[in-house]
């Protein structure tokens, strides 16, 4: 069975978040209109290994807690990839937020 389109729609966004960035799931939902955070967290967590090139490290939930990491290979993956991009993280969460924060608007402002 196919997956649903808005998993690609999930993806689509997803691989705009630019390297040192983070987004959360809320953000992407309201940007696709898809009414619930749960459903992007569902999308991504349904990547398959072709899909691994979306960077699902950078979307956390509305605090800037690592909520996904278990969705990854180990649990600390995420904090790694994080981190070898220059974010810092402690206690499975972002430091300074709201200063690496991306929302999903900027794909329209960049064209």
């Amino acid at each position: 069975m196919d997956k649903p389109h808005y998993f690609q729609l999930v993806y689509d966004v997803t691989s705009q978040i630019p390297k040192g960035r983070v987004t959360n799931y809320g953000a992407i939902a309201d940007f696709l209109a898809l009414g619930s955070a749960r459903m992007v967290g569902w999308a991504l967590n349904k990547c398959s290994l072709d899909e691994r090139k979306i960077p699902a490290h950078r979307v956390l939930n509305r605090k800037g807690e690592l909520s996904g990491r278990n969705a990854f290979p180990t649990p600390t993956t995420m904090q790694e990839r994080l981190e070898s991009e220059g974010i810092r993280v402690i206690d499975n969460k972002v430091i300074d937020f709201d200063k690496v924060f991306w929302h999903p608007e900027n794909i329209l402002a960049n064209g």
